[in-house]
């Protein structure tokens, strides 16, 4: 009889993973999860890069539907030359993660400041179920530097001929360490408080999520795009009307760094394979002329929970309409209206 082979470190990990997503998924189906995540629907619709772009590129954007996504590379005070230190632009799953555990704290105490000290790292150890090690916390120190000195600007299409535009920092102030060892250029973010302007903006824009989930798909951007984006979209798609997404749309969504359609479907539905089974409601369909969405329940069943909301945070935030669903089945998304009640 052979032996068993031993698995490679490769194998071992995706078997792990499958195993996370397994287990994450007997929970999701389980019961009501206890911590409930948040995003800002902007990034629901558009996202960030998922590599390093490097560091000559200072301008990302991404367009989906009629809402537009911008972000601009910061700079950081290095108090010891007393000069401006360039940052990089945010990339990979780690800012991703972070923008929820940001907007995730705001939406639940209705404050702008979030503690990010201790949180970060007990919030990195929940995501990745175990205890983080030397690289990941240099990557989150990275990714939160470069969040919190970035600049976004969101836009929104109403009409051919009017649009409706927010530029701000989602960070307004923070405070940075920088390491003694000359070779490690890594700024920390120890206190971290959102801008007025992406604080209002959330506060009426934030998409309920499940942590659960978050957790289980923190390994994949594509995964974690796919799953916020269907989160948001498909309770608005109208009964009895499936919205068809063309593969070129979705390419240029979810996969605008791969240069054959081909490799790009096989990632894709190996994706919505994950990602299905931590959203075990969600209705859509594959064919050779792209996806196919269903009304579906989302992911965290409507509550009339009314969140805390500064009382100036009445205005529509770009990037959102409350004109309901698109008629247009070319369209990935009409950036529809959350509303500010949430479960």
């Amino acid at each position: 009889m052979a032996k068993d082979r031993t698995p490679t470190g490769e194998e071992a990990g995706e078997r792990k993973r499958c195993r996370l997503l397994d287990a994450a998924a007997a929970s999701v189906t389980a019961v009501d999860p206890e911590i409930l995540a948040f995003q800002h629907s902007i990034f629901c619709q558009t996202g960030l890069p998922y590599r390093n772009p490097g560091p000559e590129i200072r301008e990302w954007e991404r367009v989906n539907g009629r809402a537009s996504l911008k972000v601009l590379a910061g700079e950081a005070l290095d108090p010891k030359s007393m000069r401006w230190v360039p940052l990089g632009l945010p990339f990979g799953v780690k800012p991703r993660l972070i923008l929820i555990h940001l907007a995730s704290e705001a939406v639940r105490t209705g404050s702008p400041a979030v503690e990010v000290g201790d949180s970060v790292t007990a919030f990195t150890t929940r995501l990745l179920k175990r205890a983080p090690i030397g690289p990941d916390i240099r990557l989150i120190k990275q990714q939160l530097a470069a969040l919190a000195a970035a600049t976004i600007k969101i836009g929104f299409a109403r009409t051919e001929d009017r649009a409706t535009m927010l530029a701000a920092h989602i960070v307004e102030r923070f405070d940075v360490w920088l390491p003694k060892d000359e070779r490690q250029r890594v700024m920390w973010p120890t206190t971290i408080r959102l801008s007025h302007e992406f604080f209002t903006s959330l506060q009426g824009h934030a998409v309920p999520l499940d942590e659960r989930a978050v957790a289980a798909l923190a390994t994949s951007c594509m995964g974690l795009d796919t799953y916020c984006w269907l989160a948001q979209r498909l309770h608005r798609v109208p009964s009895g009307r499936p919205l068809l997404v063309p593969w070129e749309a979705l390419k240029l969504q979810f996969g605008w760094h791969y240069g054959r359609m081909v490799d790009f479907r096989r990632d894709f539905r190996q994706a919505l394979v994950e990602v299905r089974t931590q959203y075990p409601d969600a209705r859509f369909e594959l064919d050779h002329r792209g996806m196919l969405l269903h009304h579906s329940p989302p992911p965290i069943r409507p509550k009339v929970v009314a969140l805390p909301t500064p009382q100036d945070a009445a205005s529509e935030a770009p990037g959102e309409t409350s004109s309901g669903p698109s008629s247009d089945a070319s369209a990935v998304d009409d950036g529809g209206h959350e509303g500010r009640l949430f479960t």
